[in-house]
This record gives C-alpha cells, structure tokens and sequence, in this order.
C-alpha cells in the first residue's frame, strides 16, 4: 500500500472436506477473543482481536509465531511443493533482471539480478557502449537470518558520485550512503530514517537534498512515525547531525503543510531552478513550487507557487524556462500544459498535449523533445513532443506491453526504455536520432514463450461497465471449464496492473492452467475517473468488478468456481478480502499477500493519516460508512462454508502492518464451517515484499501455488493420510 500517491502477483477432482481436514497436521493455535466495542455514530462495531494491534506486545508474537509455524507444517505436507520450487526457480531464474535504470551524465546506472544471484546488486556504465562495473553489492551485510535491500539510488548530476538508501529485512527503513563512482570509495557518514529519501544532488556534485522521517523518542505511537517530515541539505564528508534544515513544518520560512505531508526537494539538472513538490498522502496530485536551486538554501527564498492541490498536477519536467505539468482537471484521462518557469501561471498555461482517450501517465525531458508515456487499458505507448517544432510524434515500440520508461537525460537526445509483457521477458532498448536499437543490459531470457497468448478482453460489471481483463494460457486452450485459474486484482491510489512479465506463473501455464489480471475500478487504466470509480463511498466497486470478472471466466469456460484462485495483496487484500464475504461458493482458494483486511482500524498503522484519504477516515459518519463498506474483517460471518484461505505478512511491514492479516486469519479460522484451511505464512525477514530476495519471493510462490493445486485435488500434490 503507497504512502503517497505512490506491487505488487491455478484441474483435478473435488476431494472431500473431510479429507481436506484430516490432511492437516495439527490445529493453529487459538486466537483470544477480547471484545472492543466501538461506537461510530451510532453503529457499534465489536472487535474480538483489537490486542494483535501491537506488533511488538509478546502474546502477538507468540501466537503469530505460533501461525506461522502451523501453516509450514501444513505447505510441508503437500508432496510436490518442492518439485514445484525448482521449476519457480528455472523460470525466474532463467535470466537477468535489470531494474531501476537511471541515465546521467552520459552514465547508466541500474540494479541488476544474475541468474545465480539472490538479491539486485548496483552496476554503472560509463557510456552507452561501456563495459559495466559493479558499484553497491548489499548482500556483503548479510547475517545469519537477515538480508539487505538497495532501496533507491540517486546518481549526482555529473555522474561522480551516488547517494543510495539501503534497509534490512525488507522494512524499508532504508540508511542512506555515499559512493564516490570513479574510486568506489564511500564516504564515512551515513544518513538514518530515510524511507522514501528522495536524495537529489544539486549541481556542485557535492551536495544533496533528502527527506527524513522525524525522530522519534520512545514508546511513541508508531502513527506518528510518517507525520512531520523535513527535507534537508547534506554536504558530503560532514556530520548529518548538523545538516540544514531547508522543508518541513518548523523550519523558518517554510512552506505551508499538514503533519501528514510528504515534502521532496528536486534540483532539476541542467536546470538553474529547484523544485519542492509536496504530497498530502495519498492522493495522486501535488503541490508544486519553483525557485533558482542557488536561492534554496536561504531561509527567506521566495518559492513561487506552480500548482495547488485544486490544480491535480501529477507529473512535472522543465526544459530551460519551459515548464511542463501533468494535470487531469478538466481532463481525467489527463493532459500536458506548459508554463514560463519565471513566472508560472497555471491559470493560463499553454495546453501542448491535450487530452484524449489514452492516459497520459508521465513525461520526461530530454535535451531537445518532452516523451510522454501513454497507457491505453493496460498496454503503454509513447509520444514525443518536439521542444524547437511544438509537433508531437508517435515512438514506434518494438513490441507490445508495458514501457519501462523511458529514461532520459536533459542533456542528451538518447532515450533509455524497456519493454515486457506477461509472456515478454523485458528487453531494453536506446533511441537516437529517430532510431530504436537493442541495448544489452541482460543477456536473453531462455525461456521458450512462444506456446503462450495473451488475451485482452473486458467483462461486463455489476451495473454495465466493462472491465478490462488479461488472460494469459496455451495457445490452443479448450474452454471446457476443466482449466485451474489464478485471477489477481487490486483496484486503488489510480495505480495500473500494466502487462508484466509473469515469470513465476510459466509451471501454472505449463500445467494448462490461466493466470488472469482483472483491472478493477480504482486502479488507473482508463485515468483518474477510473480511480475515482472505486474511491471513498464508491470504494466496493473494486471487489464487485472482481466478482464480474470471475463470473465472466467461468461463463466463457475458462475455469469453474471449483478450480479459480483469486488472489491480491496490501490494498488488494480489500478486493479480495470482500469478494471471499461477498461469494465464498465462487472461489475454491483466496490468497491475500499483505493484505488490507481490516480498513475501519487502518488509521491505527504507520500511514493511516495518508491514506485516509483514499478510504475515508472514521473521524467522520461519511469515512465511518465507506470504510465499513469494505472492511473485510466484519463482513466475515458465523457457520459460513468460506474457501481455503492463504494470508501472507512481513513481520517488518512498514506498509500493511502485521496485524491486518493476523485479525483476518483468527476471524475466518473461528468462523468457518467448510473445514478448509485457514493459514498465516510469515516471513520474520520480510516486511511488505519491497527488497524481498528472489529465493524468498519463489519459496512463497511455490507455497502459494501448491496449496491451491492441493486444494483443486490435482494428483502429486494431495498429501497422504
């Protein structure tokens, strides 16, 4: 779950629930009840497991302890989990993942994962041509039980030094470090609390902005860990205790902003100008500010205003004293305006990309045209607007999917982008002068994809809106409803499931079975409208179009309800969290991977400020009925038949806090009556699945897939009793 409007992931006969019971090895530990009652204007909710919220509190622990390890021993049990693990693992690891690409200065900088290789490590090119060099391996602070994870880099803009946040155990806590690149030498000082740091390096090369969460003294409520946030000036080789504060609330001459907001410093290369953008939480628009980068550091500088939250600017790109801005006012599927940076005007801005019927999703400046990147349902496309002409052209694409980029430099004409698809490995590629040529980044993948499609389709919804829906299988599939079928959906913060590459998915597919992506309202496949469709009171529109979308599948003969999975993780969780109370006869498996099961209490976690105002707040009777509309823990009922159940949580999620999923699995345990199971898988070296290894994300996977060929009845994967 985004803290700022900022994821993740299939024949055989019915077996009996008597014998499905009797497989279990042992019985999961039993959850207390506690009753909580709450009053919310005039409705009272009762919670029986309001003590899981304290993550740290010892009977928590010992009981999720105690669920995590009755659910090992019930995935051990299933017999082909382990041969199901080493074709995972063929198949994701059957190439090099290059990721994070950034261009500078005529370098290339990214994170890269070798077949061999566990966690990404940090390389650099110095030319497009060069050979690479590794900068930044995170698993040399490896120790027993416990991983690192690069976070996010930042490259100065002379391409001489590198500014990383690295974390462990995937909490996302990330430390920022300092590399020099020509002599790898890092610097001795090191930055804490820098969770989303947004380090940008001003032009000098020898200094940067970063935003930092507040200290916090002890025994304070982890709510307010998020609130208060400041941007501040670090000088490499100097002490970071004595960096200077330049954003956030209680800095003189600061802007205007809630505890809740998110403040970023960004100093646009080969720019003279700075900009601070700042997020009130979850919402995808911003406010937007412009000042010379030489005046930023004086506490009286005059920010000039770019945009206000009434504005819905969500993307923003400066060439000289041109100013660009993304916004969907008057416009929900977004258009692109332009501004003088000296004096910038809104109000009367230059439309230059009007809005259509694609999304525009972003741009970026190179040395002489603005690209935009385009989504249309799903797949992307991408234009370029010539800064000398004012023309804009279409970017021939060398193959259908989800870009990857592009990637620019301001100083450059190259663009850098990748290409994937759900049965397309990403491929990278260089444009130049009007000409589109591979880039190795990676060697091929080796996988033979070529006896799977890729099918897109719309379902028809509740009340006659179709929704979009990937459908990926063998060339070839008979829709006789015999098919396992693993369907995904998520639907929130406007954020789109683009076409990705479903490596983990390739055994399903061999194994004739559909892995299909429903793009439920909430999401951003047809721009702010649709996410505005499951939004607020609105939100159920996610679970209802998750239901259509099954509905539609075993209609068309997909699958049947015997033999479909559904599956979605951190605000996923509310989609399929409600579709289980809504239509438990629908589903044979639900699989929610940190999943948001409990939205009336979201409040309570580390970001509950921010995103109340993508689910409400029960601060109000409005908030109070939108949240309990979609709050799954309630809606889970007594005596029920419900599905096997697979809840997943990272003992260090800064996100979706442990106890949402805990909450859930105690409930459905003490409710249903169908004598399926009802597991928690925890990793207690994980947190929201954000710097997870590889070999951690196939081990969950082939503990995921198993169980629901376990539960399906499929032959090699029923345990013996």
């Amino acid at each position: 779950m985004p803290r700022v409007a900022s994821v993740f992931f299939w024949l055989g006969a019915l077996v009996a629930t008597s014998v499905l019971a009797a497989a279990l090895p042992s019985a999961p530990p039993v959850a207390p009840k506690i009753p909580v009652r709450d009053n919310y204007f005039g409705t009272i909710v009762e919670d029986d497991y309001r003590w899981m919220e304290d993550r740290k509190a010892p009977q928590f622990v010992s009981w999720i302890t105690g669920e995590n390890a009755h659910a090992r021993a019930v995935l051990a049990q299933i017999p082909g989990r382990d041969a199901l693990l080493k074709r995972i693992a063929a198949h994701t690891g059957g190439g090099t993942a290059v990721t994070g690409v950034q261009f500078t200065h005529g370098r290339i900088f990214y994170l890269k994962r070798a077949p061999a290789e566990n966690s990404y490590r940090l390389y650099v090119r110095v030319s497009l041509a060069g050979p690479e060099r590794l900068l930044v391996d995170p698993t040399l602070r490896d120790a027993a039980a416990k991983h690192y994870a690069i976070d996010y880099f930042a490259p100065s803009q002379d391409g001489t030094e590198i500014a990383y946040g690295i974390s462990e155990g995937g909490s996302e806590n990330s430390v920022i470090h300092v590399l020099n690149i020509d002599t790898g030498r890092e610097s001795p000082e090191t930055i804490e609390r820098c969770e989303d740091g947004s380090p940008s390096w001003r032009a000098d090369g020898k200094s940067f902005f970063y935003t930092q969460q507040q200290k916090l003294p002890p025994g304070a409520d982890e709510t307010e860990k998020y609130l208060n946030g400041r941007v501040l000036l670090h000088v490499v080789g100097n002490d970071p205790s004595q960096d200077m504060p330049i954003l956030g609330n209680g800095v003189k001459g600061s802007l205007t902003m809630t505890p809740a907001s998110v403040p970023v410093i960004m100093a646009v290369p080969n720019s003279k100008y700075a900009l601070a953008v700042i997020s009130p939480g979850a919402l995808p628009q911003f406010e937007a500010y412009i000042a010379p980068a030489d005046q930023v550091t004086n506490a009286n500088v005059a920010w000039k205003r770019v945009a206000s939250i009434d504005d819905k600017v969500t993307g923003v790109a400066v060439h000289g004293n041109r100013l660009f801005l993304v916004t969907f006012k008057d416009a929900p599927r977004f258009r692109v305006v332009e501004t003088d940076a000296d004096a910038p005007d809104i109000g009367h801005a230059k439309t230059v990309v009007p809005a259509g019927e694609r999304v525009v999703e972003d741009i970026q400046a190179a040395s002489d045209a603005l690209y935009i990147r385009d989504l249309v349902g799903g797949p992307h496309l991408l234009r370029r607007y010539d800064f000398a002409t004012g023309k804009i052209a279409e970017v021939a694409l060398p193959a259908s999917g989800a870009l990857r980029g592009p990637f620019t430099d301001p100083a450059s004409a190259d663009i850098i982008f990748g290409m994937t698809g759900w049965v397309l490995p990403p491929r990278w590629y260089v444009s130049a002068s009007g000409k589109t040529t591979p880039l190795a980044l990676a060697p091929p993948w080796s996988d033979d994809l070529s006896p799977y499609v890729a099918e897109e389709v719309k379902a028809p919804a509740a009340d006659g809106t179709l929704i979009p829906l990937s459908i990926v299988h063998k060339r070839g599939l008979k829709l006789d409803r015999s098919n396992p079928l693993w369907l995904i959906g998520y639907g929130a913060y406007g954020i789109s499931l683009s076409p990705s590459f479903a490596a983990r998915f390739i055994p399903l597919l061999e194994d004739g079975g559909v892995l299909a992506v429903a793009h439920v309202r909430g999401g951003g496949e047809y721009g702010e409208e649709w996410h505005m469709a499951a939004h607020l009171a609105t939100k159920p529109n996610t679970y209802r179009d998750l239901i259509a979308c099954a509905a539609y599948l075993v209609k068309r003969g997909y699958t049947n309800p015997n033999l479909m999975a559904i599956q979605g993780g951190s605000a996923g969780g509310i989609t399929v969290g409600m579709a289980l109370a809504e239509r438990p006869d629908l589903f044979r498996v639900v699989v929610s991977d940190v999943g948001d099961s409990n939205a009336l209490r979201a409040e309570e976690e580390t970001d509950g400020a921010a995103n109340s105002l993508e689910y409400g707040s029960t601060k109000t009777k409005e908030g109070f009925r939108a949240l309990a509309s979609v709050d799954a823990l309630s809606h889970v009922r007594d005596g029920v038949a419900y599905p096997a159940v697979l809840l997943t949580t990272g003992m260090n999620d800064p996100r979706v806090a442990p106890w949402q999923p805990g909450k859930m699995t105690a409930r459905l345990q003490a409710a249903t009556s169908s004598g399926r199971p009802v597991i928690l898988r925890v990793d207690f070296d994980a947190g929201h699945g954000i710097g997870s290894t590889k070999s951690q994300q196939d081990q969950e996977m082939a503990d995921k897939m198993a169980f629901f060929y376990w539960q399906i009845g499929k032959p090699g994967y029923q345990p013996r009793h």
